[in-house]
């Protein structure tokens, strides 16, 4: 034990590099997309820090160019779940027990590790495995999981502060417990900063993780790993655990050791996760922590004030960076009459401009959708547009999965506020438009936020304030995180806590001392410094 309280050093947003043609950023990163295309991996379960070769294997392709083997990885099933348990609940009470500034230090070494020695390694798994443009690794891989690693370090000195008053000969203490059993991180393809966040959040406060990525995302997800180990994390605190949801998530969800779930994904598969919960509570050794982000039907309402350009830059950014593959993009928007001539002549102008293609190439503005059920899926939704009588295809649409899963950025205008692309979540790049007459402003505020089940992000876009201050009113609980005069995405950590209700998840808020907070089980401690010595109050004479 050392004899010091430490500071966590107060963190910094960690600046986005440009790759600009000729920086070396980009000749290095260009490089190492070069290497790691070349060197297929064979990637395993790794339990109690080795490596298990179970024999089932899964292919890991480029979803820009299917051709492109990444190389494979075994998955775990029942049999690994439970050596994982075990282990991890071997390696509890020495974590646990772990000084916080030692925890501390080992995810603060890791952000120091991506900032320099693999930042251009990290960002090219994810442009290949994930088919991210080179823009959209930096601000994700790099960027945003470097300000995870150093922020909650922070906010974890921040919350032990937190301690409660102390009364005459009395000293009351909160011990932040980690949970008793083990934390389930489920983590998503579209972000390789959450896919590292979810299970080292949970870590970082003591406890013990088993960890599943998305099957889609088990390569970026092995290189996080070994950087963790790298700073050193110890054998057994986080177990990695790839495979698919029955045969990881079931025998996961219903070990009596179960202490908490952290994830992020589909409203679908998180609302089924909740209902094994529920059906198990009683065989648990404590009331699972449950905490979920999962969908978004997010949101650009425009009111007649608003700056056209901004307008434009904001649907663009919003709906058809990475493919709009984010839980945050833009998916429906709200548009005034006398606006929506001028919007739509430049929305449809610029989106003839933008290069879809092999994200290696730097000058595409967007890659490929992560796989074909995902492309068949969108897919699916321009068709039903297409025929619908209420909406029209009014630009893009084209879908091709040739040689990857390419969807055109697609515009899609409606006389139906209630049509399909308006309520579901598509997770594509499909941005549908419905035009609502000047003088239905509040009318229409309220339509917005009585459409979707979701309530992740959404913004506001006016010159007017008295404009701003009636959507902020009526869309309080529209938006976990509601933007004035931007896009509704690009969160950063530390500025921009992330998170929503409704159909969109707990809105624990990731990045911040909320959700930190999630992960520990609060202890009083009160010592009496003066203890009483007869029963007999002063009211009994």
């Amino acid at each position: 034990m050392q004899n010091i309280v430490s500071q966590v050093p107060k963190p910094q947003n960690e600046r986005v590099r440009a790759y600009a043609p000729q920086d070396t950023d980009t000749l290095l990163l260009k490089k190492e997309l070069g290497e790691l295309t070349s060197r297929p991996v064979e990637i395993t379960p790794v339990i109690d820090g080795k490596p298990v070769f179970t024999g089932k294997l899964s292919s890991l392709i480029c979803p820009h160019n299917v051709s492109t083997q990444l190389g494979t990885f075994h998955e775990a099933g029942a049999t690994e779940v439970e050596r994982a348990v075990q282990g991890a609940l071997k390696a509890a009470p020495g974590w646990g027990q772990t000084p916080p500034a030692e925890r501390a230090a080992i995810f603060l070494k890791a952000a120091e590790l991506i900032s320099e020695k693999y930042r251009y390694r990290l960002n090219a798994a994810t442009m290949l495995g994930q088919s991210k443009t080179c823009h959209q690794a930096e601000i994700d891989s790099a960027c945003e999981l470097i300000d995870f690693l150093r922020f909650n370090p922070y906010f974890q000195s921040q919350l032990y502060q937190i301690q409660p008053e102390s009364g005459p000969g009395l000293w009351n203490r909160t011990e932040y417990r980690p949970l008793e059993g083990y934390v389930f991180a489920v983590t998503p393809f579209n972000f390789t900063a959450i896919a590292g966040n979810l299970p080292a959040s949970a870590a970082l406060m003591g406890n013990v993780v088993l960890w599943k990525p998305a099957s889609t995302a088990v390569y970026s997800g092995h290189f996080v790993l070994k950087i963790l180990e790298e700073a050193g994390l110890p054998p057994g605190v986080i177990q990695f655990l790839p495979g698919s949801g029955r045969s990881v998530g079931d025998p996961a969800l219903k070990n009596r050791n179960l202490a908490g779930v952290h994830f992020t994904g589909s409203t679908g598969v998180f609302q089924a996760m909740w209902k094994t919960v529920g059906n198990s509570i009683s065989e648990y050794r404590s009331y699972p922590r449950i905490v979920g982000e999962t969908g978004g039907k997010d949101f650009v309402f425009v009111h007649p004030s608003a700056d056209t350009s901004v307008a434009v830059t904001a649907l663009l950014r919003g709906a058809f960076e990475y493919q709009g593959q984010k839980c945050s993009a833009a998916s429906r928007a709200y548009i005034p009459q006398s606006l929506w001539p001028t919007i739509r002549e430049e929305l449809v102008a610029e989106m003839k401009t933008i290069k879809v293609g092999d994200v290696s190439d730097f000058s595409c503005f967007m890659g490929a959708v992560i796989d074909l059920k995902s492309f068949e899926n969108i897919r699916e939704y321009i068709e039903t547009a297409r025929k619908s009588a209420d909406s029209q295809v009014i630009q893009g649409g084209g879908c091709n999965a040739e040689r990857g899963f390419f969807v055109e950025p697609t515009l899609i205008e409606t006389t139906n506020p209630h049509a399909r692309t308006m309520v579901e979540e598509i997770f594509g790049p499909v941005l549908t438009v419905y035009v609502y007459p000047d003088s239905e402003f509040e009318e229409t505020l309220r339509l917005c936020d009585s459409t979707s089940p979701y309530a992740l992000t959404g913004c506001i876009l006016a010159q007017d304030r008295s404009a701003v201050s009636k959507a902020t009113e009526l869309l309080t609980q529209s938006a976990g995180n509601f933007y004035i005069n931007n896009k509704p995405t690009g969160a950063v950590v530390g500025q921009q806590p992330f998170g929503g209700a409704r159909g969109s998840g707990t809105n624990d808020k990731a990045g911040s001392l909320y959700n930190l907070v999630r992960w520990t089980s609060l202890r009083t401690i009160s010592e009496t410094f003066h203890p009483p010595t007869n029963y007999r109050y002063p009211f009994l004479g």
